[in-house]
């Protein structure tokens, strides 16, 4: 690649540690205890510290979810929940230690799960990666009765799934709680079967709200500290009046086991989609084409806009909804129908919300105004991943500090660029000017300049220096790195 000494780069997530799902091999699948309606009152009593009400409660409604699964016919094996869970984060560059279904000389392993009963005619509530993949799935009641279960409907977006059970008698229920009303210092009881070893029941609080680990757009965890481990997955997390406030998920552990900080999917948002997932079997999720990036105030004040609220479109899929609507690399969206975008990951959950073939009006921020256009969304066949924050962080500096050369055709060719692709390469970074601070690295290539492609590193050069003359504070900068196009804003000096 000339002289031009490219290298991958990957940001360092978590520091060691992972985020990992919570499904597991069973080891001994007991669950013990009594069907029986309590006489207690399902509430913390804050004088005794006491949950035992509460357990007396919820514990008979959860269920612990024992999933098989076989080879396929291609000869390869299909991987366990777990370990599916574990290769969407190894694909982000996060090493997710834990188990592997160990298979027996069929090709036939086993994974387990936990999940809640919210209908007494056996309808239960888990997570996706319980089930995902299985041939046959059985559950385990708390007095220790095995069921057939059936799937009804599951969503991988949202890792949410609905089963079925028939039972001869009514089944114990928990209740939705308002996850909206959880807050962080709350306390709160994690229910499930870690490991197979049987219903447990683990005490902590609410550490966080809002929590992105990056598993799609509906990233809005709480963050608990109460002890999760292989095996919780899909179990209810409830609070001090035994209402169901969310569904254990994941956690970050630096050794596959808990360190106190796990993940849960808010009940307002599990309630809602295991009522569609039960009358419909399936969701189909908006779809629109189009990787996106926070706006920082660098880019802000280099676009003309007065805050750094929206979604930065870096680049348009081709025959997507986004490209048939007229979308473009540079427009900010700021609002979806009503709905303002102030961050990337509100547009990617408005348009995930909208039914395929829904239409709506898309604003945008293009050439110093808004504009309105007019966008049909597509369906969730294309691939999800689509809708991306892919933000960069860009840090303040004083001058540019690039040095460019001309793209040559064999760099073209060497970087995987259409035969079309025009820009300058970055030769040298100067590590004491911005365009370093603003995380430019050598290789990257300049595609556009405020907008506007540039040929070769004169029209680069030229478009900067029109920039800075023309008084902005920063200059936008598209550039490819490895296949992947951001926009990122450098200041000029600053007095």
């Amino acid at each position: 690649m000339s002289n031009i000494v490219r290298k991958h780069r990957k940001a360092a997530i978590l520091g060691a540690a992972a985020i990992v799902g919570l499904s597991s091999l069973p080891l001994t699948v007991q669950a013990t205890g009594a069907i029986a309606a309590s006489a207690h009152t399902t509430e913390l009593n804050p004088s005794k510290g006491s949950f035992a009400s509460v357990v007396d409660s919820d514990k008979p409604a959860v269920v612990t979810i024992t999933t098989t699964l076989k080879a396929s016919n291609t000869g390869k094996d299909d991987e366990s929940p777990n370990e599916q869970f574990r290769k969407f984060f190894e694909q982000q560059g996060i090493p997710v230690p834990g188990q592997k279904s160990e298979r027996d000389a069929g090709g036939v392993a086993q994974a387990l799960g936990s999940g809640f009963l919210v209908k007494s005619d056996g309808v239960i509530v888990t997570n996706n990666h319980v089930i995902d993949n299985a041939t046959d799935i059985r559950v385990t009641l708390d007095d220790g009765t095995e069921l057939p279960a059936k799937l009804i409907g599951a969503d991988p977006k949202t890792d949410l799934a609905v089963l079925k059970v028939e039972a001869p008698k009514p089944l114990p229920t928990v209740a939705w709680g308002d996850s909206d009303d959880v807050r962080p210092g709350d306390p709160i009881l994690a229910i499930g079967n870690p490991f197979g070893i049987g219903t447990t029941v683990t005490a902590g609080i609410v550490s966080a709200r809002g929590r992105d680990i990056h598993s799609g757009p509906y990233d809005d965890f709480i963050q608990i500290d109460a002890p999760i481990n292989h095996g919780n997955s899909g179990g209810p997390l409830v609070d001090g009046n035994g209402k169901v406030v969310g569904i254990n998920t994941a956690i970050y552990s630096p050794n596959g086991g808990s360190v106190g900080v796990g993940f849960a999917i808010p009940s307002n948002e599990a309630k809602e989609i295991a009522a569609k997932l039960e009358a419909n079997g399936s969701i189909d999720h908006g779809y629109l084409g189009v990787e996106i990036q926070p706006v920082t105030k660098d880019i802000a004040d280099a676009i003309g806009l007065d805050n750094t609220q929206g979604a930065l479109i870096n680049s348009v899929n081709d025959n997507t909804p986004a490209s048939r609507a007229g979308l473009k690399s540079g427009d900010v969206v700021t609002k979806v129908g009503d709905n303002e975008v102030k961050t990337p990951k509100d547009l990617s959950r408005f348009v995930a919300d909208l039914q395929p073939g829904a239409k709506d009006t898309m604003t945008v921020w293009r050439d110093g105004k808004a504009v309105d256009l007019n966008v049909t969304i597509g369906g969730n066949e294309v691939e999800t991943k689509q809708i991306a924050d892919a933000g960069k962080e860009v840090q303040n500096g004083r001058t540019i500090g690039l040095g460019l050369t001309d793209l040559a055709a064999e760099e073209r060719a060497e970087l995987g660029l259409p035969e079309d692709f025009t820009g300058a390469v970055v030769a040298s970074v100067n590590p004491d000017k911005s365009a370093a601070a603003a995380g430019i690295q050598v290789g990257d290539v300049i595609h556009k300049v405020d907008g506007t492609e540039v040929n070769d590193a004169r029209g680069a050069k030229q478009a900067v220096a029109d920039a800075a003359k023309a008084g902005k504070k920063s200059v936008l900068l598209l550039i490819d790195r490895e296949g992947q196009s951001s926009f990122v804003a450098v200041p000029f000096a600053v007095s």
